[in-house]
């Protein structure tokens, strides 16, 4: 190709102006210059404009032209679009982890860098331009535009409007840079973080299904959060915060359990260890674990039910009081004179105790009626249960007077429950302190289990032989006085104090006096006498045999270490009236001592029938008062409209 062809005008783009006029004054008008590359040490191009008058080729390269303002966007000036890109790319910097810093005293004026070709590149831009020459700066703006006049520190109009009413447009044409925030340090001190450290995704997943409310108790007071502690490793409580689903997704990589080692498995077994053994079932370790203070809490109820086929229709009122703010560990019923359908009493109760606890074990004696029911978390830590029975009337196969008695071993402690119906009476007194020795030596306790303290165990006292004994039942001990004299007292008590009334309580007396229940201790009364009320009322006899009312319903304990067991409540249940007994209920605290791994397991044996049956019993009642409560709530509807 010659010199005159196409190619000709970008080899000799510098000689004379004099060739190729006609070229010239067309491309005159554009008053451009011509590009020279030049390289400056090696490293990067600088791009420079000449501003001359000379004409060049049409085919030769130009500079991109420069952005034209339309008039739409004229009342927006290019300050307020640099300003608005700037807050919004610091407010993503403010969510972002990796960004540091404050809203405030943080949007600093960006240097404004001068081409050499006289453009002005704002902020990163500018960069960008120095390591690619080629690429087009998105803030590059004449040098001499009003854009850049006059920069104040306060929002622009154009700033206070809603976001709705800003530009799209502007948006995408500065989403490709981001401003980036230098650091700055806080004016003053930070405030100081919550302990509820807890994220939604813990939360959900410890998230506690709202039947099983029990399991979600509240640490609010000391008794809750020593309550919730024993649920929980009381090591990990100690290092943690108040928020439970924390602790709980930290204790097990899979579960809520504590986790085990594999080295300690390898250590030992846990079918074998001693009192201080690591990794021993029953040892003290466990122990501390599950109950930090080594108090098990335990239910009683006594109850005369006379007999009667129709069972109450709600025994919560008998085994869940109001008043008791939470759950106990166990739970024991004695019944005298039980319902002739044992098995249907047994499946009310768990169907009342709900699935939280299983039926450790139970044992009658012709109506009488003893059970054992335990949370089903501590089951593993129970012995085999074991009964004995004793009939105190002179024909041994008339069975409704007499005891009956379940012993069993809770990691280190013994327990030994009775439930007895003494003779009735008012003078009886003599027969009924003939009752209970006959009891306590003729009830052969333990069979299997081992004695925990053999050196201070009688041979003729049962009770000697368990660290904690629980007797109760229908003792059938009367006030000596006559019933005018009785409904006098009773109706000049004030406050629950019932002392004038005991001093004439023949147990009372025949305890002080060493004849009987040797060793053991009542809890202070302040409810009414328990017998004999008219069925279904509250008022004493009005029969023609007028019985004077009596406390012939006790609750009666002794241990072998002193002040072991602490009485938390005591009183009768007024809401069950289908007896002409009340029933009595306590409360109790009990001193747990570690144990050895070598005595029977219970090994999570429970009965199982009676527990599907009675979940099964409380499904069907819960449908069937959802049914009632919407059906009354339609009929309620039908009539508003």
């Amino acid at each position: 190709m010659t010199e005159d062809g196409e190619d000709g005008p970008l080899h000799h783009s510098c000689e004379a102006p004099g060739k190729g006029d006609s070229i010239a004054n067309d491309s005159s008008k554009l008053n451009t210059s011509i590009v020279d590359v030049k390289s400056t040490n090696g490293h990067k191009d600088d791009l420079r404009l000449r501003n001359t008058g000379e004409g060049i080729s049409p085919y030769q390269p130009r500079p991109p032209l420069l952005p034209r303002l339309s008039k739409s966007s004229k009342s927006i000036s290019l300050e307020e679009t640099v300003r608005t890109r700037r807050l919004r790319n610091s407010q993503e910097s403010l969510s972002d982890p990796a960004e540091t810093g404050s809203s405030t005293d943080s949007l600093k004026e960006d240097e404004t860098v001068v081409a050499p070709s006289g453009f002005v590149i704002q902020g990163t831009a500018a960069v960008r331009n120095e390591r690619d020459p080629s690429a087009r700066p998105h803030s590059a703006v004449p040098t001499g535009s009003p854009a850049f006049r006059d920069r104040g520190s306060s929002l622009s109009d154009y700033e206070r409007r809603p976001r709705s009413q800003q530009s799209d447009l502007t948006v995408q044409q500065w989403r490709a840079a981001k401003v980036r925030l230098s650091p700055v340090q806080p004016t003053g001190p930070l405030p100081a973080l919550e302990k509820s450290f807890a994220s939604a995704t813990l939360r959900a997943a410890n998230r506690i299904d709202r039947d099983c409310l029990d399991y979600a108790m509240p640490a609010r007071e000391k008794l809750g959060e020593r309550l919730h502690r024993n649920l929980s490793d009381s090591r990990l409580l100690e290092n943690m915060g108040s928020d439970s689903a924390s602790v709980n997704s930290m204790r097990s990589t899979y579960s809520v359990l504590s986790p085990i080692r594999p080295q300690d498995m390898r250590n030992r077994s846990f079918m074998e260890g001693s009192v201080l053994g690591s990794g021993a079932l029953l040892g003290a370790e466990e122990l501390d674990r599950l109950f930090p203070d080594r108090r098990v809490g335990i239910y009683i109820a006594t109850w005369n039910m006379q007999g009667e086929k129709g069972l109450p229709v709600n025994l919560d009122d008998l085994l869940l009081p109001t008043d008791s703010e939470f759950a106990q560990d166990f739970y024991v019923i004695g019944v005298q004179e039980g319902c002739p359908d044992r098995r249907e009493w047994e499946t009310r109760l768990q169907e009342s105790l709900g699935p939280y606890y299983v039926m450790l074990y139970a044992a009658s004696h012709g109506v009488l009626y003893l059970t054992v029911f335990v949370r089903r978390d501590l089951i593993w830590f129970c012995s085999e249960a074991e009964h004995a029975t004793v009939t105190t009337r002179i024909i041994s196969q008339i069975k409704t007077k007499g005891a009956v008695g379940i012993a069993f071993t809770f990691f280190g402690t013994s327990f030994l429950f009775v439930t007895s119906h003494f003779t009735s009476g008012d003078a009886k007194v003599y027969e009924r302190i003939l009752d209970y020795n006959k009891i306590v030596e003729a009830l052969a306790l333990p069979k299997g289990l081992p004695d925990t303290n053999p050196y201070r165990s009688t041979p003729s006292d049962v009770t000697t032989r368990f660290d904690q004994v629980f007797w109760f039942g229908d003792f059938n001990f009367r006030l000596d006085k006559d019933r005018s004299e009785v409904e006098a007292i009773i109706s000049s008590t004030v406050g629950g104090d019932m002392s004038p009334l005991l001093e004439h309580d023949q147990l009372s007396k025949e305890m002080k006096e060493g004849s009987i229940f040797k060793g053991f201790q009542e809890a202070s009364i302040h409810f009414l006498p328990t017998y004999k009320f008219d069925i279904g009322r509250d008022v004493y006899d009005t029969t023609s045999k007028q019985r004077t009312p009596s406390y012939t319903d006790r609750i009666l304990f002794r241990s072998r270490q002193a002040n072991d067991i602490k009485t938390l409540m005591y009183t009768s249940c007024s809401n069950i009236k289908t007896s002409d007994h009340r029933p009595v209920i306590g409360v109790f605290q009990v001193k747990l001592r570690p144990g050895r791994d070598n005595i029977p397991l219970c090994a999570g044996q429970f009965d199982r029938s009676l527990y599907l049956e009675g979940i099964r019993r409380r499904r069907i009642t819960r449908e069937i008062k959802t049914k009632e409560a919407m059906k009354n709530q339609s009929s309620t509807i039908c009539t508003i409209s």
